[in-house]
């Protein structure tokens, strides 16, 4: 029997069944990531170096009934890497997703000024954490048969802005290791894709223009959907990018910033 136009379409949950990890949890886009994965059906694992912070993003996720553990992560370290994939394998059996969402945004400085200790920093832990991350998760996907990684690239990924000449090149470089992973294992079923956010109302606009706060506001004004982000949207991109629904999405930049880089 055909149901009415107007009956509502149980679907399954986005990432039922599925095993994440998730760094950079502890605030932000990734503990509303590691609400959300785990609210569509996920167990997540999760990392970051902020231990009081990613304790609360899994009290958070417990709190709703989530399957949740957690490691206090360096993401530039391959061992601890290495371990909080580890965990995920050792509690769940496998590993079928992951969003590699660590991240640091930088200063405000014009680009022959940039300071050499920041740029070293900017490009640890956002490039090689991304690097390191990506290489374990796929070590750890190739004996289940596949999976699917995201990396956190950033709208400033594909253009620039003055002053943040540190943050620019470490996520166009994230975009760029994305896309040459995506192209050695596909054949093994993994799919690595990334994320490139606009503004996102987190702490880390804040902290990036700490120097001109008033650059935020500037930004809302300008973009074509007349605010930032909310961290909720970038971790909906992410999970469907998880998903089986985007199964033949691979090697690909989602951009989540209302419109600002097709301006």
């Amino acid at each position: 029997m055909v149901g009415s136009a107007h009956e509502e379409i149980a679907l399954t949950p986005l990432l039922e069944g599925k095993v994440a990890v998730i760094t950079g949890a502890a605030g932000g886009i990734g503990r509303a990531s590691a609400l959300l994965f785990a609210r569509e059906g996920a167990a997540v694992v999760l990392g970051d170096l902020a231990a009081e912070g990613l304790e609360e993003t899994a009290s958070l996720v417990s709190a709703e009934g989530g399957d949740v553990a957690f490691a206090v992560t360096d993401v530039t370290s391959r061992d601890d890497v290495a371990a909080l994939v580890g965990l995920a394998v050792s509690r769940h059996g496998r590993l079928d997703c992951a969003f590699n969402n660590a991240g640091v945004p930088g200063g405000l400085q014009p680009f022959a000024e940039y300071d050499d200790e920041q740029y070293a920093r900017i490009m640890d832990i956002n490039v090689r954490g991304a690097w390191l991350c990506t290489q374990e998760e796929i070590k750890a996907m190739l004996p289940a048969g596949g999976g699917s990684i995201v990396n956190a690239s950033s709208g400033l990924g594909m253009i620039a802005a003055p002053g943040v000449s540190g943050y620019v090149t470490s996520k166009h470089a994230v975009l760029g290791l994305t896309r040459a992973a995506a192209l050695d294992y596909p054949r093994q079923g993994i799919r690595v894709n990334a994320v490139l956010p606009g503004v996102v109302d987190t702490p880390m606009p804040q902290a990036m223009f700490a120097a001109a706060p008033e650059a935020i506001d500037a930004i809302s004004e300008t973009s074509p959907m007349g605010r930032l982000a909310r961290p909720e949207e970038v971790a909906e991109a992410a999970a469907w990018l998880c998903s089986d629904r985007s199964s033949f999405v691979n090697g690909h930049g989602l951009v989540v910033d209302g419109g600002i880089v097709v301006q």
